[in-house]
């Protein structure tokens, strides 16, 4: 397993173990060079379009992407980073001739907040309940309808009370035994 995996894991497994713990140290964490290898990684397949200070992912890329995550990683580390402000662009509303406003972070930005999403992740995952799927990693709008349709197909068959005819817990498959006015 690779060591921001491991990482992950190993914070997801902390604070499934103990809900109640607080982290107080993941700042290191954050300025890990793996850590932020990856966050390199994710901000680079995004693509994005220069913030305020004009620098391209082309610029960081001919600079030096080593150098540039040293840089970061000792001003971070150093409590020296401080995000510039986001670039305010206007784009179009699709289907209209409206606009709506976008704001551009800076690539280092971008880079430190994705560092945080990587080490912050796992520990909120623990404490999400499995009917949660509001912007969560692998989960969709589509796998909530289907669990509606499942529960719906359950409590067409199943009376719903302790267990289904499937063998199945209620909890984990249908939400009217905590919630009566669900349909």
């Amino acid at each position: 397993m690779d060591p921001v995996r491991a990482l992950q894991h190993t914070l997801y497994r902390s604070a499934k173990a103990d809900p109640g713990r607080r982290f107080h140290a993941l700042r290191d964490k954050v300025y890990r060079r793996d850590v932020l290898w990856r966050a390199w990684v994710a901000v680079r397949r995004n693509n994005g379009a220069p913030g305020v200070d004009g620098t391209t992912l082309a610029e960081v890329e001919e600079y030096g992407v080593d150098r540039f995550l040293d840089e970061l990683a000792e001003d971070l580390r150093a409590d020296r980073w401080r995000p510039l402000p986001a670039r305010r662009v206007l784009i179009p509303k699709p289907g209209t001739s409206e606009q709506r406003p976008l704001s551009i972070p800076s690539v280092r930005d971008r880079v430190v907040a994705a560092a945080v999403k990587i080490v912050l992740e796992p520990i909120f995952e623990a404490g999400f309940l499995s009917c949660s799927f509001g912007f969560r990693p692998k989960r969709s709008t589509h796998d909530a309808l289907q669990v509606l349709i499942d529960c719906r197909r359950c409590c067409a068959t199943c009376t719903c009370t302790g267990w289904t005819g499937c063998g199945t817990p209620v909890r984990t498959v249908c939400w009217c035994a905590t919630a009566t006015t669900w349909w």
